[in-house]
């Protein structure tokens, strides 16, 4: 078990969902598929948000059931482990449709969460 605040795991879930947001921001999926750095970047940060919640709780995922926890995973999974890739037409979707909610979901967890009493 890590010594490492569990609350931050759900931050880093945020802010890597916020990165991928960024760098898809004002793009068509035509642009997307055309710029294959901008890809990659937003596929290692689906990765991330996945492997950030395999170390959220389980008494943390139960303040917030409507997080489709097991998909996070699961897209994780398939993103490092899928060696010809993810479809584009897959990533374009947890973009659009996905991670906006995501986002949403995560912050009002976030404010669930007690805080972690400060180091002395």
């Amino acid at each position: 078990m890590s010594d490492r605040d569990p609350r931050l795991y759900v931050e880093d879930m945020l802010e890597f969902c916020d990165c991928a947001l960024d760098y898809a921001a004002g793009i068509s999926r035509e642009s997307l598929d055309a710029d294959r750095m901008r890809y990659d970047a937003i596929l290692r940060n689906l990765e991330l948000i996945g492997e950030a919640a395999t170390h959220v709780t389980v008494e943390q995922r139960a303040l917030a059931p409507q997080l489709p926890w097991r998909e996070i995973v699961a897209t994780r999974n398939r993103v490092a482990h899928a060696y010809l890739g993810i479809a584009a037409d897959t990533v374009w979707s947890i973009l659009r449709d996905d991670l906006p909610t995501l986002r949403l979901l995560l912050v009002a967890l976030l404010e669930a969460l007690p805080r972690s009493p400060p180091a002395p």
